[in-house]
């Protein structure tokens, strides 16, 4: 039979604690069986003192004066005192070693229920633990949500090891998700190249076919070529889009001056109708990236917010320093972003307007993450959408 993890390092320790206990045991008790007077020299000293009380008796003490009477009487007296201190001390230390035996029996019994003990206890403190690890990498490997911490005695290195292990396990989810959302780029790039393509090979000759139709036609018929080049130029924006999706920025990074930047789109994408209060910071850093693809980012957003407030109202661009780069927030006034696409508003695609192609916003979050930053937006109090960009100076 198999032993499991946990009676194996019991046996171990038991090993290491009760074995060594066990020999000093009977090391001892060895030692005082050799300590322990025995039965021949005891029984030749009652031998003498029995022969030596014979002799006595034998004597004719009438013959005897009586200094010679004396001493004899002296000799037998010492003689019984010797043989009865002896006999004494036999009997003490016959009740003292068999104590003494008795003693180091029940130390020793205390010693090994308490190394069998302490063993049970070492075992459970690793064993559990390293249970309790090997069973979280099953939840890893099966990309499951590890259990929730809670607080737990022991050693200090397992409570590291399960934070480290917490952590990979974390890292390993990031991983997974920034692998999962590449890919789906990815694939969302290719299908938009794909279709640029497509889309543009039969626009041209409409749109030949349609200024040839424009320069002959009446003018009951002016309104439906009007509509042809209206949809062909929808066709023409759209393509170009999805050129643009399918394109990441080339060439070397150089300086962009964000203020600048934010300050020339405010005139240039924002309409009459709509007041742009910017409050940009003159100590906003320059960062390192493509000019051209930054400004169609941020010029996606404008228009987005621009589109939700309906071209009326007030855009807040706000652009100050953060850490190592720059934090910028575009804020509008608008009905904000409905909840049937929060969480969903930068993927490809996805749009709550009418003809919109959803790939204005997904196109900037690709930017802004090409150049190492971060996109997000938030709920603008009183209503509205506020978009927040970091940029690295790298």
């Amino acid at each position: 039979m198999r032993l499991s993890f946990n009676q194996r390092i019991l046996l171990i320790l038991i090993c290491l604690g009760a074995l060594p206990t066990a020999l000093a045991i009977l090391g001892w008790g060895l030692t005082i069986r050799s300590t322990t007077p025995a039965a021949g020299p005891a029984q030749a000293l009652e031998e003498v003192g029995a022969t030596g009380r014979a002799l006595l008796e034998t004597l004719d003490s009438t013959r005897l004066d009586s200094a010679e009477r004396a001493a004899l009487a002296a000799h037998a007296s010492r003689l019984n005192a010797a043989l009865g201190q002896f006999q004494r001390a036999e009997a003490f230390g016959r009740y003292y070693y068999a104590g003494l035996g008795l003693v180091v029996f029940l130390v020793g019994a205390a010693f090994l229920y308490a190394s069998v003990r302490l063993g049970g206890h070492l075992s459970r403190q690793l064993s559990r633990p390293i249970e309790e690890l090997i069973g979280w990498t099953g939840h890893i490997r099966r990309q499951e949500p590890l259990p929730a911490d809670r607080p737990r005695r022991g050693a200090p290195e397992f409570a590291a090891l399960r934070t480290a292990l917490r952590e990979m396990a974390e890292a390993l989810e990031r991983a997974r998700t920034r692998e999962i959302e590449a890919e789906r780029l990815r694939a969302f790039r290719e299908t938009a190249r794909r279709v640029a393509h497509e889309m543009r090979n039969p626009l041209t000759p409409i749109r030949l076919a349609v200024a040839q139709l424009g320069r002959s036609s009446s003018p009951a018929q002016r309104e439906a070529i009007e509509v042809l080049v209206a949809e062909s130029d929808r066709l023409e924006q759209l393509a170009r889009e999805f050129t643009e999706f399918g394109r990441l920025p080339e060439g070397p990074a150089a300086p962009v001056d964000l203020a600048e930047l934010l300050e020339e789109l405010s005139r240039t994408s924002v309409p009459p109708t709509m007041r742009a209060r910017l409050l940009l910071d003159p100590a906003t850093p320059v960062i390192e990236g493509h000019y051209d693809p930054l400004r169609r980012a941020f010029s996606n957003i404008l228009r987005n917010a621009v589109e939700a407030c309906g071209g009326l109202g007030e855009i807040e661009i706000t652009a100050r320093p953060e850490g190592a780069g720059a934090r910028i927030s575009i804020r509008d006034h608008g009905p904000g972003i409905p909840p049937e696409l929060e969480g969903r508003i930068f993927d490809p695609y996805c749009t709550g307007k009418a003809g919109g192609t959803g790939l204005g916003l997904a196109l900037a979050k690709q930017t802004v993450e090409h150049h190492e930053g971060s996109i997000a937006v938030e709920p603008t109090p009183g209503g509205g959408a506020t978009f927040l960009i970091g940029l690295r100076t790298r």
